[in-house]
């Protein structure tokens, strides 16, 4: 697929970011086919994520690196200094949208908000990806995801009741607020290009990992109820719908709706168990959840997780329990197109990466690898007029 038959072919998003959240959001508009270009820094190494190891192509690339900037362009430029500033409004003249992943402060002292662009363009959307927010008084506070965690209550609701209070294994909050900072982005592009006015968009790492905190919230906030740790992963309120023990290791079954009790307890050889009054129905069940637990660890434990999950399958909602490694081997991963090669720009052994999740007249969009640092400086900057003595002058100053 070529980037003039997707969706966001002909958006141009200047990307000031660095790490995880800011950079996975503008990842997946560059998936769809944006021009993305990613603006780091000449002094320190660029984008912090290029250092973050302990696993690494070359010096400079990382892979968490490429984890996060594939189908980007990639130029250096100091936004302190005048001229780079100059570059940058010269560059937002002709863009749809800026996207910075600044701390709340920063935004404004380095000029990359609509009030200070707004003048040499109209119709920019300037979406701004912070810890806490731009406003009140955690503007300057730096943020990470395993604190948002911690302070939205996630912590609280992960592992099992008598453990102590563990995070997600993955930056969920982190690549949540990605999501959700693209979301805000393209929503304003659409109300911009009807209006003819550009518009700030606010996403912070706080808000979006309070947000997604939906029902439990919603039960405390109308109820009072304070939900916890539930035993075996198992959902608060529904059951069977948590872990039970194989012969080899785990199974999850999710029987979330009614109809699938009697087909599970019928395909795994106890039918009585459906009409049985203490399982007859989701209350019933809850109510005699350790149980029930303890039948179906016995039934269960009979074959192993490979020998349910031929059994189960598309009979009722259950899936093997997968470390890293099992779960891209798995043949349903294995057998698609949902792992790839990356071509590298500069030659060189292809990257292999997970492919992005939203699919364009059933294909997967674009497949570059992530760019070397400045890699597109020079041709960006000759879009502006810029020529090989003025470039240069401009590398010894620093600015790019």
């Amino acid at each position: 697929m070529t980037s003039d038959n997707l969706p966001l072919a002909g958006v141009t998003v200047l990307a000031v970011e660095q790490y995880g959240a800011g950079p996975f959001g503008s990842m997946l508009l560059g998936d769809l086919g944006a021009d993305v270009i990613k603006i780091e820094n000449p002094q320190g190494g660029g984008d912090v994520g290029r250092h973050v190891g302990p696993y690494f192509f070359d010096k400079l690339d990382s892979h968490f690196y490429q984890s996060f900037n594939r189908n980007k362009r990639s130029i250096t430029l100091d936004l302190k200094k005048p001229e780079g500033a100059k570059i940058f409004r010269d560059l937002a003249a002709g863009a749809d949208a800026v996207l910075d992943n600044l701390r709340g402060d920063l935004p404004s002292k380095l000029g990359v908000t609509y009030d200070h662009l707004k003048d040499v363009n109209p119709k920019i959307v300037c979406a701004h990806l912070s810890g806490y927010g731009r406003q009140g008084p955690r503007r300057s506070w730096p943020g990470y995801d395993y604190l948002m965690q911690a302070e939205a209550g996630y912590l609280s609701l992960t592992g099992e009741p008598d453990g102590p209070p563990t995070r997600m294994g993955l930056s969920i909050v982190d690549l949540m607020t990605g999501v959700m900072t693209a979301y805000g982005l393209v929503s304003a592009l659409l109300g911009a290009r009807a209006s003819g006015r550009g518009m700030d968009v606010d996403v912070s790492l706080f808000d979006t990992a309070l947000h997604t905190l939906c029902y439990v919230a919603t039960w405390k906030l109308n109820s009072g109820h304070v939900q916890g740790r539930e035993p075996r992963s198992a959902h608060p309120s529904l059951t069977p719908s948590q872990l039970y023990r194989t012969g080899d290791g785990w199974l999850f079954v999710m029987c979330n709706k009614e109809k699938f009790w009697p087909i599970f307890a019928d395909r795994i050889g106890r039918p009585e168990l459906a009409t049985d009054p203490r399982f007859i129905d989701f209350a019933a069940r809850l109510k005699n959840r350790e149980e029930l637990t303890v039948i179906i660890d016995e039934v269960l434990s009979t074959r192993t997780s490979a020998q349910w999950s031929e059994a189960l399958g598309g009979h009722v909602p259950i899936s093997p329990v997968y470390d890293v490694a099992e779960a891209l081997d798995n043949p349903f991963v294995a057998g698609s197109d949902r792992v790839a090669d990356f071509e590298r720009a500069e030659g060189g052994d292809p990257v292999r990466m997970l492919v992005g999740p939203v699919r364009i007249n059933e294909q997967v969009g674009l497949k570059r690898a992530a760019p070397a640092m400045g890699a597109d400086t020079k041709d960006v900057l000759g879009t502006l007029g810029y020529s090989e003595d003025q470039l240069a002058a401009l590398r010894d100053k620093g600015v790019i």
